[in-house]
C-alpha cells in the first residue's frame, strides 16, 4: 500500500501544491518535484496511514535557518520521509519531534493540501 501511496503522491505534486514560501525562494520544477511538498505530503500520508507527524528544522550550509521539514512516523514506529530528496544544496534537517496535527485544514496551506489530497485519493480510487 505504501508504494501505491508514494507513487500517487509523486504523480500529484505540482507548483500548485508547493509551499508559497518555497515557490518564492526557488520556484518549483519537475526536476525537483518534492520541493515545498513536505507538510502537505505528510498530512496526506497521515490521513491514509495514521501515525505521527514529525517536524525538524532545516538549515542551509551556512547555518541559516530556512524553515521546517515534515515527515511521518507510522503506527509501528517506522519513519518515512517521502520528500527528503528535495534538499539538494547540502541543507541539514534536525532530529524530528512529534507534532500535533493542525486542527481542521492546515493554516495557510488549505488550498494546496486539498488539491494534493483530492488528487491522491483519485489516483488511489478512494
Amino acid at each position: 500500500m505504501l508504494g501505491r501511496i508514494e507513487r500517487a503522491l509523486r504523480e500529484s505534486w505540482g507548483a500548485d501544491t508547493c509551499s508559497p514560501d518555497d515557490l518564492a525562494r526557488a520556484g518549483w520544477s519537475p526536476d525537483n518535484p518534492a520541493w515545498g511538498q513536505c507538510d502537505v505530503t505528510a498530512l496526506v500520508v497521515h490521513d491514509l496511514l495514521g501515525g505521527e507527524l514529525m517536524c525538524g528544522e532545516v538549515y542551509a550550509v551556512n547555518g541559516e535557518r530556512q524553515g521546517f521539514h515534515w515527515w511521518n512516523r507510522l503506527p509501528g514506529g517506522r519513519e518515512i520521509d517521502l520528500t527528503r530528496e528535495q534538499f539538494r544544496a547540502g541543507q541539514v534537517v534536525t532530529e524530528g519531534v512529534s507534532v500535533p496535527r493542525p486542527v481542521g485544514r492546515p493554516p495557510g496551506r488549505a488550498v494546496e493540501y486539498s488539491l494534493l489530497r483530492d488528487r491522491v485519493r483519485e489516483r488511489l480510487g478512494i
